[in-house]
């Protein structure tokens, strides 16, 4: 419930992967478990965030809907490079929310999209609870503990916010066409 709560936030929730790392330190529960229970929490979280925004989008201007919907055409004539894109983007520790943020304004298909996210998250979560179980009676977990206030993380934050508005604020068929409107 804890993965799922936080993969609804839009924005400044703790990052999944130390809450997974918190569960490998803190639980006995089977690594398998975690794994697979924060993944599916995440990618459920995830997709419920960007349906949501889809709601949204009725009421952000039209010249932004016009150019979410060039970045979604754009995507779904390159979906290979596109999954591709997202694969990488899953395996990283970045923030995922403004990206499902961004595929629920832009009306891409969250199926396919959550899937690879799911799976992506997978192969992280494993990393991490592996690694979490591994240096439960380290000191490393008071380490991590404190990461959840960590400015560098609050700034990614941000940025990503940011990153999200100024996609919002691209016009993308003029920038996928070439110049050519």
């Amino acid at each position: 419930m804890i993965v799922l709560g936080v993969n609804l936030m839009p924005a400044f929730g703790p990052p999944t992967w130390s809450i997974i790392v918190l569960y490998g330190l803190g639980t006995q529960m089977p690594t398998v478990a975690i794994i697979l229970t924060g993944a599916l929490a995440a990618a459920l979280g995830r997709f419920a965030l960007a349906h949501a925004f889809r709601l949204l989008g009725g009421r952000i201007p039209e010249r932004i809907r016009d150019n979410l919907a060039a970045a979604r055409e754009a995507l779904e004539r390159n979906k290979r490079g596109g999954l591709l894109a997202l694969g990488v983007f899953a395996l990283s520790p970045l923030p995922s929310a403004q990206l499902f943020e961004a595929a629920g304004l832009a009306h891409v298909r969250l199926v396919g999209f959550t899937a690879a996210f799911f799976v992506g998250r997978l192969v992280s979560y494993s990393i991490y609870a592996v690694s979490a179980t591994s240096i439960r009676k380290s000191s490393i977990g008071d380490q991590v503990l404190e990461m959840f206030t960590s400015p560098t993380s609050i700034a990614i934050q941000v940025l990503m916010i940011a990153a999200l508005v100024a996609l919002m604020r691209v016009d993308w068929r003029k920038r996928l066409a070439g110049g050519r409107a």
